[in-house]
């Protein structure tokens, strides 16, 4: 499963898990990354297996993934599908504008999303923020907080030679702050008149030609590169080789890029919007205003020069993956929900 995105990455960290055959789980992607046709192709053809298996196979529960925009009448589709049958729904809410897409949408469209939250027999919020906004929607329903999940990898080292490597990981583009990034990157190198020896890797897809021109026209082409989209089984690597994270977004979810930073260790620099402050806080990674590029560029040098500061942001980061974020806490959470819900 390459596709890409922070569900894709969920449903492969579970699969790892007990969960997974203790409940007999049949996954049906209905997303493929391409063009139109490839993703419509994907869409009808999950509908179809969809069908089959909620009419003749009978599950005990369905679990749907639900986003905003686009992702919303695709998998409300699915819900009203399994109600109709009589099939418990656990709606599982992703997506960083979910609230902003509420209040944005036609009068007959929020209704809609009344409907999906209220009629699923649980509603999963990945924070207590998402849960708050999810209950002003719709007060009746059933929320409860699952946060997202990651398994604990090896431990990254912070002391060790050649340049300090900090590493972008998501969408290219305005929402996850990458402008704002490049802009700070700039400033800090200015400032630090080549007293620091930084290496930035932006991995992603989206506004990958503007972020290359970006880095063209700032000059910061000898430490800064726009690697583009990679597949998912370089990302571990990428951060095995990495001492800092850095994702400064503007409006966020819960970032699975996030996660498997604190797992592994890395020292964090990220803003305290959306879901990020249900992940990290002062403890253990650097918080900066969304869009302030003088104060994102401060954070990093002080993360770039001071290896015992990250030293320390990442064994806190790690030790609180390990208590509240394992995979191994998290399914267990979704056995005990799938277990009320199929009494």
């Amino acid at each position: 499963m390459s596709t890409r995105g922070g569900v894709a990455t969920f449903v492969r960290e579970m699969r790892e898990t007990p969960i997974w055959t203790e409940w007999d789980i049949r996954h049906v992607a209905t997303h493929r990354d391409g063009g139109v046709a490839t993703k419509f192709a994907a869409y009808f053809g999950s509908l179809f297996v969809y069908t089959y298996r909620l009419v003749v196979e009978r599950p005990s529960i369905v679990h749907i993934h639900l986003s905003s925009y686009g992702s919303f009448p695709r998998k409300y589709l699915f819900e009203l599908m399994a109600r109709a049958v009589r099939t418990p729904v656990v709606l599982h809410v992703h997506g960083s504008d979910f609230s902003v897409f509420y209040d944005r949408s036609p009068r007959l469209l929020r209704a809609a999303i009344r409907d999906a939250l209220g009629g699923a027999a649980v509603v999963v919020a990945l924070g207590e923020s998402w849960a708050t906004a999810l209950r002003d929607i719709t007060p009746g329903a059933r929320i409860t907080v699952v946060s997202n999940a990651v398994r604990p990898a090896r431990r990254v080292r912070q002391h060790r030679d050649g340049p300090v490597r900090v590493l972008f990981l998501g969408e290219v583009g305005e929402r996850k702050g990458t402008f704002t990034l490049l802009a700070a990157w700039q400033r800090m190198m200015v400032t630090a008149a080549g007293a620091v020896d930084a290496r930035l890797v932006v991995a992603g897809d989206g506004a990958v030609d503007r972020a290359r021109k970006m880095v063209a026209d700032l000059g910061i082409e000898p430490s800064a590169e726009i690697t583009g989209w990679l597949p998912p089984q370089q990302i571990p690597d990428l951060m095995q080789q990495s001492h800092i994270l850095v994702l400064p977004s503007h409006r966020e979810g819960q970032p699975m890029a996030i996660l498997e930073a604190m797992a592994r260790g890395l020292c964090v620099v990220t803003c305290p919007v959306g879901g990020i402050p249900d992940l990290i806080d002062e403890q253990c990674g650097l918080m900066v205003p969304p869009g302030a590029v003088e104060a994102l560029a401060v954070a990093l040098g002080s993360a770039v020069r001071d290896s015992e500061l990250r030293e320390r942001l990442g064994t806190a980061a790690l030790r609180r993956v390990r208590a509240e974020f394992d995979i191994d806490v998290v399914w267990r959470r979704f056995d005990r929900i799938y277990r009320e819900v199929a009494r």
